[in-house]
């Protein structure tokens, strides 16, 4: 529909710096001709757009064009109203808190009991189960060191439990899986580096300033969760009906196979770290490794080292 198309047109120049009539040609698969009335149409609904011309052209929005509450719907404004709570819940920051009230002052009195119904359908908390006001913490002061590019010190502990004292520029804070993470360029390392935040402890704002570097890239382009295939191992495992809900967690459905008699084996690559062993171990007598045979040698060697400081 010729509408859906004007408003998709609005949100990418909202959300875009420049774009040329090409791309938006391209993009909705429409001709050039159809790219211009649409524009005009835009331009006559009220909505200021400027044309560039030259190889660089292509059209903007003014500057000081803002959004007006008119084109969110009430689902999107309590979408909005959800994610800043769920970020709340964490950070506890006030300036949140005044843009929910912001927020919540675009929901019209007659579409408030709409909006209370709706806030009970979807609940983001961001809280860890443990610690919440220990991360808070470290969450506020880091959000501060970003904000003001100011470098931070702290003392860290490795995935191999390697203890250091590192001195970072930090870029962003990440929520991923069920953990917190600090971005950040390393001057230890002299490289970007990913930082668990509960492995983080006395953690320091400095004076000294920096600014971002060029070659920052986001944590995701950063390489989080790839790793070098010929690193992985091939995993097998048979695993009892009785802690169906925990492999289900971890592994993925396709890499599960169901038995008659209720058990599962579980096929799927693996990097082979000591986490991997912990995670065994936490299944306990419910979990036999299959393959590789001398991983299910280093599953039984710690099983026993168990055995022999309980004896």
């Amino acid at each position: 529909m010729k509408i859906d198309r004007l408003l998709a047109i609005t949100m990418l120049l909202l959300n875009r710096r420049r774009i040329s009539a090409k791309e938006l040609s391209e993009r909705f698969e429409v001709s050039l001709r159809t790219v211009y009335r649409d524009v005009e149409a835009i331009n006559q609904a009220g909505i200021p757009i400027v044309s560039f011309a030259g190889l660089t052209g292509g059209y903007e929005i003014m500057d000081q064009y803002r959004l007006e509450r008119q084109f969110l719907s009430l689902e999107e404004l309590q979408s909005i109203i959800v994610g800043l709570k769920g970020i709340r819940s964490t950070v506890g920051d006030q300036e949140i808190g005044n843009l929910l009230d912001k927020v919540g002052a675009l929901v019209a009195k007659s579409e408030q009991n709409t909006a209370a119904r709706l806030d009970d359908q979807l609940i983001i908390d961001m809280n860890p189960w443990r610690r919440g006001s220990e991360d808070k913490e470290k969450l506020n002061m880091l959000r501060s060191a970003i904000k003001e590019s100011r470098q931070i010190s702290f003392q860290y502990i490795s995935s191999q439990s390697e203890q250091s004292i590192r001195t970072a520029e930090p870029m962003s804070i990440v929520a991923k899986g069920f953990g917190w993470y600090l971005y950040g360029y390393c001057l230890l390392r002299q490289d970007f580096r990913i930082f668990r935040l509960n492995r983080m402890k006395e953690i320091e704002v400095l004076p000294e300033t920096f600014e971002r570097r060029a070659e920052a890239k986001e944590p995701f382009q950063h390489g989080w969760g790839k790793r070098d295939p010929s690193t992985l191992i091939n995993l097998v495992l048979h695993a009892q009906q009785s802690i169906q809900a925990q492999i289900e967690d971890y592994f993925q459905p396709q890499q599960i196979t169901y038995q008659t008699d209720g058990s599962m084996i579980i096929t799927a690559k693996q990097p082979d770290e000591p986490w991997l062993h912990s995670l065994l171990l936490g299944y306990g007598p419910s979990v036999l490794v299959l393959e590789p045979a001398h991983l299910a040698a280093a599953i039984k060697e710690k099983a026993e080292k168990i055995v022999q400081l309980y004896s």
